[in-house]
């Protein structure tokens, strides 16, 4: 290492300090992930500041990326567009006479929002000024209505289209088709979780029942949604049938969204439309400035071989593959507590991967455990994105809620246990449906 200023571990100790000092300041992340590479840049004589600049803009030179603000416009259209409030009529005719029946179909409709956006922000955003106000008025306690609200929209991004597989596939170079089939299960073991929470809560605390649905007004909820419902089977057949590329899907997906509001709900007009552009640009210009100085930020951890050096002990430990899924599970909660999910898989992402290969796990294994710890981030604070604005918009501290989301979790991460422990949960539908794309 005579050829370079820093050791791997003085590089590590100088890049996660001053990263963690400016977290602590508060920071936004994604500056903090930036400001972090400066020292080591400065100090190495083979290195110039001018690199974090040519890092972060190659990191936008990414096609897959495109899919990003593409998503999040679909999400933004369906919530100007009317596709919204029908998906929630359908869920009142399917589990509407579940114990806590509006929280049931909090859940529900997360589950159908993930299948067409892939953006558990814009589920938290959206979901929140439908359901919590809502709820309270109905008698649910305002905290277990942020809870349930916040914790059933990191559905999105576990569920197929997800974002976050968006960005593991273009980072770790992973089948994205094998990983939207592979999310589907433990997606709605996970959805099972949250309403069998709900339906405890319920029996406790006396929750409202609505009146069971007809036959009738369901087939006609379930008409009248079919089109909206269409989108996933377009966004991830079109995948699997080879007809468009994950990014050409996620503008597929803007356009039939659109299509939808404006010919066939007749919801959206240019008033809407500018809203959900503006919308969709703020959430995606804070979501791709991380992902560029995370990029940044990753590529000096491979400079100095960061990542090779905090393996070697851990592979001394000759942990088996279920211990090796549960330590990488147990990273990606500890980080995804401080990091948003995109940078976290950019830069601890391929830390863990050779760690995974050592130990022969499947590559869509590690990306379906990966992507679902960091899922639970979004909910823990001092990060928790989907939780902080869930809270904001019921105009109460992030502490308020923190009791009944950490209850909620316990399923969660029972259901998380499991992924790990039989690796055929998350593998068994893209052996089924395509085995050539776990090639």
């Amino acid at each position: 290492m005579s050829s370079v200023a820093f050791g791997p571990g003085q590089a590590a100790i100088l890049l996660f300090g001053v990263f963690f000092a400016l977290f602590i300041l508060r920071v936004p992340v994604a500056f903090a992930l930036g400001l972090a590479c400066l020292p080591v840049l400065v100090i190495e004589d083979r290195l110039s500041p001018l690199t974090l600049f040519n890092e972060t803009f190659k990191a936008y030179n990414s096609f897959i990326l495109l899919a990003v603000p593409f998503f999040l416009l679909t999400a933004n259209l369906m919530n100007v567009g009317g596709i919204t409030d029908r998906l929630v009529r359908l869920s009142r005719t399917m589990v509407g006479h579940f114990p806590g029946a509006l929280a049931q179909i909090n859940v529900l409709l997360s589950v159908f929002f993930a299948g067409i956006s892939g953006s558990s922000t814009a589920d938290a955003a959206s979901q929140s000024k439908i359901f919590i106000e809502a709820q309270v008025k109905e008698g649910y306690g305002l905290s277990f209505s942020i809870a349930i609200t916040a914790v059933s929209a990191v559905l999105a991004v576990i569920i197929p289209p997800s974002i976050l597989m968006i960005v593991w596939g273009g980072v770790i170079s992973t089948s994205i088709g094998a990983m939207y089939l592979a999310g589907i299960l433990p997606g709605l073991l996970i959805a099972a979780a949250q309403m069998v929470t709900v339906h405890v809560y319920s029996k406790i605390y006396h929750y409202p029942v609505y009146p069971r649905s007809t036959l009738r007004e369901f087939f006609l909820s379930a008409w009248q949604s079919i089109p909206a419902l269409f989108t996933p089977f377009i966004i991830v057949g079109g995948i699997l049938l080879g007809w468009f590329t994950a990014t050409e899907s996620a503008a597929v997906a803007v356009i039939y969204a659109a299509l939808l509001s404006i010919f066939i709900y007749r919801e959206m007009d240019m008033r809407h439309l500018h809203q959900a552009l503006a919308d969709t640009g703020r959430l995606a210009s804070v979501a791709l400035f991380c992902v560029g100085t995370a990029s940044a930020f990753g590529w000096l951890l491979a400079y100095y071989q960061i990542p090779k050096a905090l393996l070697e002990n851990v592979t001394s430990w000759g942990l088996g593959i279920t211990g090796v899924g549960f330590f990488i599970a147990f990273v990606f909660l500890v980080v995804g507590c401080f990091l948003d999910a995109i940078p976290a898989i950019i830069i601890v992402g391929t830390i863990l991967q050779p760690l995974a290969q050592s130990v022969h796990m499947h590559p869509i294994h590690f990306a379906i455990i990966g992507i679902v710890s960091l899922a639970f981030g979004l909910v823990t604070p001092p990060y928790g994105l989907c939780l902080m604005i869930s809270c904001a918009v019921a105009k109460v501290p992030l502490r308020f809620a923190l009791k009944d989301t950490m209850i909620m979790l316990v399923p969660m991460l029972l259901m998380l246990a499991a992924i790990i422990i039989w690796p055929e949960i998350p593998l068994i539908l893209p052996r089924l449906v395509a085995p050539e794309l776990l090639k």
